[in-house]
């Protein structure tokens, strides 16, 4: 039963994190964002939620390019490291003994065992009470195209993916899943191509 409570509660988990890469100097800098969503197809844009007072925040408001990073179950460690941890602090890829390449369209890094990136440039950053939407429009997209199907959903026999509970704690979302398609409403069965 529903009753009403003295504070919010946050209920945006469990998610996918997006891993979001800029250049912090000229070392390479990511962190985790929980925060994150698709905003355009046409044309392309994403946007994240970061914390003003975030080392990543600063990044952002010089160099006004990044990168969004999704990736495999395998680096949850190191997606929870990313969003601990100060890049002000802490060269992580140096830590986590990982490989980064830089984008090709925007000045900005990107992890090599991500299966998804978006290169972005900053279009416009928006105050949302004690973060800020940080949009971006989309100049480039990699993907590893052997992690997916031909229908472009995710093969997971071949990708785990890993979706965050919240406090420190990640599920995998992998084969086991029970995964099941539903008819659009009203669909007429004899219509199908």
């Amino acid at each position: 039963m529903l009753r009403k409570i003295d504070r919010v509660k946050m209920h945006s988990y469990p998610g996918m994190v997006a891993v979001v890469g800029t250049y912090g100097d000229e070392n390479p800098n990511f962190m985790a964002a929980g925060w994150h969503s698709f905003l355009s197809i046409d044309p392309p844009m994403y946007g994240v939620a970061i914390g003003r007072e975030r080392f990543t925040y600063k990044c952002l408001q010089q160099k006004e390019k990044f990168t969004i990073n999704f990736l495999p179950e395998s680096l949850a460690e190191f997606i929870q490291l990313s969003g601990s941890v100060s890049g002000e602090d802490v060269h992580k890829t140096e830590v986590a003994n990982l490989q980064t390449r830089d984008a090709e369209t925007v000045n900005a890094p990107y992890l090599e065992d991500a299966y998804i990136v978006y290169e972005c440039s900053v279009n416009n950053m928006v105050i949302t009470g004690d973060h800020e939407w940080v949009i971006g429009d989309i100049e480039a997209c990699h993907v590893d195209e052997g992690l997916f199907q031909e229908d472009g959903l995710p093969n997971f026999e071949k990708l785990n993916i890993p979706l965050y509970l919240g406090r420190s704690t990640y599920v995998t979302l992998e084969a086991q899943a029970k995964q099941k398609q539903y008819k659009k409403p009203y669909e007429d069965d004899s219509e199908k191509s």
